[in-house]
């Protein structure tokens, strides 16, 4: 991997950019409807399109990444996210009316992250050809994505300490250096195949993957959705109740929401250097860091305090933060090259559901139903423990054999 370290460093730039061109914004929202007097619901919608739009894009992405190269992808994908950045910023400081055209900049970013940070999984598991270095590395991009969820609130406020727009000045200037650096330092290895294949052999292709590996693809795909919903879910529910009920509000709060998100980050961080090319250990760890999860939040009350609350949130967090990197790792090596862009786009496709939906929905569930929340998104995590347990069924693979291929799970 040393060779491979600066390459790996310029791509874990993408997560956290990505991250922190949504996750930033969330502290921000109520300054943002004060000064160009929008509603809430108009002020989440700053969040939301920015999700919703990269959701039915990242599987075009993949392909294109499969058929014509992940840089290829990725560095236009940046360039996009940055003039979207810019379209944003420069409405926010000229426009008198500006939330028109924020949305629209907004709209431009979502395009280009579908076709970034999905791309960065498939463009790691190309880089390396021993599984125990593509599952490192895997764990560093998780780390870095997790790490932007962590500095998403306290770099939100304190840029909008300086002036209320600046996160929007922020985005442009994260894209252009993370452009810089997979430019000069992203070199991945070039297809010996230069046969062209047509779309529909494409779809073919694809359609033999999921015939012959479809249970525990999608199994993954499922998880993957639900975690990151939880996840979302959990974090709207803290940072609502550290205003209303703990009174904790500002840079202070944004502190105390990295709590469970820095436990999460330590933990992919640790699974993904430590797990190596154990196929058998991913689909256990993914069993127990959800079973984690699943006990965590059950015991969540809404009368409890802070200490307590922040406890079982973090304990939530590492079992969480055990699975991630397993499950990239899985559906990275176990398909072939040639789809890996796409399947794995189709992976993050349903994480970025999981991102949308989560707030949302907890939102409404806080109005009318908040004694049953944490008993459903334990429910959840229950069926992701029995969806790792019956469907994800690694067959014992040696050291030094090749990434796994179509059949070796089942």
């Amino acid at each position: 991997m040393g060779k491979q370290k600066w390459a790996l460093f310029a791509l874990a730039s993408i997560p956290l950019l990505m991250t922190l061109a949504n996750s930033m914004f969330i502290p921000v929202l109520p300054v943002i409807e004060d000064k160009i007097d929008i509603s809430p619901f108009q002020s989440s919608m700053i969040i939301t399109v920015y999700s919703v739009v990269a959701i039915p894009l990242i599987p075009l992405a993949g392909y294109l990444s499969d058929k014509f190269g992940r840089k290829k992808v990725i560095i236009p994908s940046l360039i996009i996210t940055a003039i979207g950045g810019g379209v944003a910023a420069a409405a926010a400081w000229l426009m008198e009316n500006p939330y028109m055209i924020i949305l629209l900049g907004r709209f431009l970013q979502g395009v280009g992250a579908s076709g970034a940070f999905p791309v960065v999984i498939p463009t790691v598991g190309d880089m390396f050809k021993d599984e125990e270095e593509v599952t490192h590395g895997l764990g560093i991009i998780e780390t870095s994505n997790t790490f932007g969820k962590v500095l998403s609130p306290i770099l939100g406020s304190v840029f909008a300490f300086i002036i209320w727009y600046a996160p929007f000045f922020a985005v442009p200037v994260l894209s252009l250096i993370a452009t810089i650096l997979i430019v000069f330092l992203v070199k991945p290895p070039q297809k010996k195949d230069k046969q062209e294949t047509s779309f529909k052999q494409f779809l073919q292709t694809i359609k033999k993957v999921f015939q012959t590996n479809g249970k525990w693809l999608i199994a993954i795909f499922i998880i993957g959705g639900l975690i990151m919903y939880i996840l979302f879910g959990f974090l709207f529910f803290l940072s609502e109740v550290l205003e209303d009920k703990y009174d904790i509000k500002g840079i202070y709060k944004g502190f105390v929401l990295a709590i469970p998100l820095l436990i999460l980050c330590s933990a992919s961080y640790l699974t993904g250097k430590k797990v190596g090319e154990h196929k058998v250990l991913m689909k256990w760890l993914i069993l127990i860091g959800n079973s984690i999860a699943m006990v965590s939040l059950f015991f969540v009350k809404e009368e409890m305090t802070i200490f307590l609350l922040i406890l079982l949130l973090s304990l939530t967090g590492l079992g969480i933060g055990v699975s991630l990197p397993c499950l990239d790792s899985l559906i990275t090596e176990g398909v072939e090259k040639d789809v890996r862009g796409t399947i794995t786009s189709l992976y993050s496709s349903m994480r970025f559901v999981g991102v949308a939906a989560g707030p949302p929905i907890t939102a409404m569930m806080m109005k009318g139903y908040a004694s049953y929340l944490f008993f459903v998104l334990s429910g959840l995590c229950l069926i992701s423990v029995l969806l790792s347990f019956f469907f994800i069924k690694p067959d014992a693979v040696n050291a030094n054999k090749s990434p796994l291929k179509k059949g070796t799970i089942s």
